[in-house]
């Protein structure tokens, strides 16, 4: 989201600075990070009282009926409706109407490009390949969150490490919602071995790393 904005011309300042707009992009994975989702969200807007104040992500997209009664927030936009958030702000600027944007997460059968990946550093990039979990496990919310598992192409995923590994960054870190079930959609037998084995044949990157939540595993 933040390249978004930097490609339309928006200058990204540090959270405590005074903004014009304040994107808060929410979690809701435990009780208290829907408590820190809101607890930012307010205090946003006391940082600047004129700002637009932008709600987005996960706890969006399960407790509508929440953040539509906190009076700070000018935007709610849900899992889907993040890669238009450039768009949705500036018709709020326009209009001034409180929106509320939030698609069904589960009528999307394929994954969602979002667009040129986000450099970590200068010499790691990050790069989403899966989205959604198909585990529905009893305590766990994310399936309603982010709806069921969706794969990104492989040849989408080869380019554009093919475009990354030609700017000089050697070393690329595979993430999504539950990435070991890569290819679990596609009507093929392509899963992610096969994956990681088409980006180990890229010049130029030297080291694959495999973020599955809180643990990194090294693939070269």
């Amino acid at each position: 989201m933040i390249q978004k904005f930097k490609e339309s011309g928006y200058e990204i300042v540090d959270f405590s600075d005074k903004a014009d707009i304040y994107v808060i992009n929410t979690c809701t994975v435990t009780s208290i990070a829907d408590k820190k989702s809101r607890h930012f969200l307010r205090q946003a807007k006391k940082l600047n009282p004129e700002s637009v104040i932008v709600a987005v992500g996960c706890y969006v997209q399960v407790a509508r009926d929440v953040l539509e009664k906190i009076p700070e927030i000018d935007l709610c936009l849900g899992t889907n409706e993040k890669s238009n958030i450039v768009y949705y702000v500036e018709e709020f600027l326009r209009t001034k109407n409180k929106e509320i944007k939030i698609d069904d997460v589960f009528k999307d059968p394929e994954y969602s490009e979002f667009g040129s990946v986000t450099y970590t550093d200068k010499t790691r990039a990050v790069i989403k390949v899966q989205d959604g979990c198909d585990r529905f496990c009893s305590y766990c919310i994310i399936p309603y969150a982010r709806g069921r598992v969706r794969s990104r192409k492989p040849e989408s995923v080869i380019k554009e490490i093919s475009q990354i590994a030609k700017t000089g960054i050697q070393e690329v870190v595979i993430t999504g919602i539950h990435v070991a079930s890569y290819g679990k959609d596609f009507n093929n037998e392509y899963k992610l071995i096969d994956l990681l084995e088409e980006i180990n044949k890229i010049e130029g990157i030297k080291r694959i790393r495999i973020r599955l939540n809180r643990a990194i595993i090294n693939y070269r």
